[in-house]
């Protein structure tokens, strides 16, 4: 299956790649290869973002915006909607699956959705060439934390801090893989609202949507159990993203073109990656998932580093 995925992406990329080669004439008469391109490459995309509780966002920004002749404002505006098409195709099931929280979702998508606002506006006001440069080492320090955090794993919350049992951050999910019942909890819960707050103002900023770092947070700080988070995720995505993407809108950098085929393609993605949520190894899915972000990642900062040059 990881095999498979990873071929699948890369004839998604070869053909945006082939695309952007396209010149003179040929550009005129085959302007339909780019919506095509964009279809495939989202539902690829969508496949596997989900399982790995990324968000679709994270993958779609650089791998569009360094193989696709797009402007990258374009690019993050449909980012954003990319992601919150992927959460919201996959929000329902994963709440009726006990796999997504609806109470550890809303104080946290609270705060990053206001942040998000606030990041949207500044990465708008920013160049072009800065924000590649930028988002080409924040995806590789994606990749970094994402390699690093099994080394860093911490044990699952003992008990609730008292923020928590305030909030009611507690219950029950069915493990699918292993028909088990899972209790679980959080702890550090200021600190972790306090990190989605920052994540918020990154994911506005960017347009890559905020799952790279709410499963983090979500298992690493506050104990959470990796599927719980996994999904939860998802269902924060869906909140956080909608906020950020309405200034994207005002502003006039989302185009139908772009946005339109992309969504389509991430929320089919999506209806397949929650189906293999519960099914796949995660540590297959991130291993796929870190070896398209180095790639995207290099490439991304290599061609802003060119811009800036």
């Amino acid at each position: 299956m990881r095999t498979a995925a990873a071929g699948a992406l890369a004839c998604g990329l070869a053909l945006a790649s082939a695309s952007a080669h396209a010149g003179g004439a040929q550009a005129a008469t085959a302007w339909w290869l780019w919506p095509l391109g964009l279809f495939v490459t989202c539902f690829l995309i969508g496949i596997v973002a989900v399982p790995a509780g990324i968000g679709g966002g994270t993958l779609f920004v650089p791998i569009v915006g360094s193989f696709f002749p797009f402007h990258l404002d374009f690019v993050r505006g449909a980012g954003l909607l990319v992601a919150l098409a992927s959460a919201l195709a996959a929000g329902p099931s994963l709440l009726r699956s006990g796999l997504g929280s609806l109470r550890l979702t809303l104080p946290l998508a609270l705060l990053a959705s206001m942040s998000s606002i606030a990041g949207a506006m500044l990465g708008l006001a920013l160049p072009a060439d800065v924000i590649q440069v930028l988002l080409g080492g924040l995806v590789l320090g994606i990749v970094a934390l994402m390699i690093a955090s099994p080394k860093a794993q911490q044990p699952l919350a003992a008990r609730a801090d008292p923020l928590a049992s305030a909030l009611g951050l507690h219950g029950v999910f069915v493990d699918g893989a292993s028909g088990r019942a899972v209790r679980w909890q959080v702890h550090r819960t200021f600190a972790g609202m306090l990190s989605f707050t920052v994540i918020g103002v990154m994911a506005g900023m960017f347009g890559i949507g905020a799952g790279w770092a709410n499963v983090p947070v979500l298992t690493l700080l506050m104990g959470a159990p990796v599927k719980l988070a996994a999904g939860t995720s998802s269902v924060v995505l869906s909140l956080v993203d909608s906020s950020a993407a309405w200034v994207y809108l005002h502003k006039g950098a989302v185009l139908p073109m772009i946005a339109v085929p992309s969504v389509a393609g991430m929320m089919l993605g999506a209806r397949i990656g929650v189906r293999l949520l519960d099914r796949l190894d995660g540590v297959m899915i991130r291993r796929l998932v870190i070896g398209v972000l180095l790639f995207a990642g290099a490439r991304a900062l290599l061609k802003g580093l060119h811009l800036w040059t």
